[in-house]
Order: structure tokens, then C-alpha cells, then sequence
């Protein structure tokens, strides 16, 4: 059974900088896309960042280019998110995602997520 664990998030201040994680086990995930997701209750969910299939291709949301890098360890079947300069409309429930083989990462369906991971940016 695939299982995607995510670190803890957390409480940091505007200005500050927070490295979020995500480790898949239970398959193989070679060949697929990962990304992170953000939500907030009654709101769609919002499509942060994703790299590709190959690992060739990185996708932003506006909202957070420049700021946010999302990189994967192969190796450990891991992706992590740095966060950097947050701002308090950064707050949210972040998700980590994998989808399905060989799926561009932008409009691949997802299968498969993390439980979420609080993150507070404070004034």
C-alpha cells in the first residue's frame, strides 16, 4: 500500500523560511510526476509546485515563484518543498502528491497524497 509521509509544518513569521518533506513508500515511483498542493477549507485546492516525470521539469504557481524550489531525492523516494521569504497568505495545509506514469505535471491526476501539513506564516 502506497503511503506518503509528510514532515511537520509549522509556525513561522513573514520574512522566514520553512523546508517541508514528503517521503513515499509502498511502490515504485519512478517515472511520475510529484507535487505539492495547498489548501484552505472551502477553497479549491491549489496546485504549488510540481516537478516532472523525468525530474527535467518544474512547475510554479505564481504566487510563489522565486520563493518556493521544489526538489526530489530519488534515491529516497522523497520530494521537499524550501519555502523561502513566507508571507502570511502562505498559510495553509500543504499536500504532497504523486501521479500517475509518465504524466505532465501540471495536468496529471494525482493518485496518490499525504495526510497534509500544517503551515502558519505570522505577521
Amino acid at each position: 500500500q502506497v503511503q506518503l509521509v509528510e514532515s511537520a509544518g509549522g509556525l513561522v513569521q513573514a520574512g522566514g523560511s520553512l523546508r517541508l518533506s514528503c517521503a513515499a513508500s509502498g511502490g515504485t515511483f519512478n517515472n511520475r510526476p510529484w507535487a505539492w498542493f495547498r489548501q484552505t477549507p472551502g477553497r479549491e485546492r491549489e496546485l504549488v509546485a510540481a516537478v516532472g516525470w523525468s525530474g527535467d521539469t518544474t512547475y510554479y504557481a505564481d504566487s510563489v515563484k522565486g520563493r518556493f524550489t521544489i526538489f526530489r531525492d530519488t534515491a529516497k523516494n522523497t520530494v521537499y518543498l524550501q519555502m523561502n521569504s513566507l508571507k502570511p497568505e502562505d498559510t495553509d495545509v500543504y499536500y504532497c502528491a504523486i501521479g500517475r506514469s509518465f504524466c505532465g505535471e501540471r495536468s496529471c491526476p494525482y493518485e496518490h497524497w499525504g495526510q497534509g501539513t500544517q503551515v502558519t506564516v505570522s505577521l
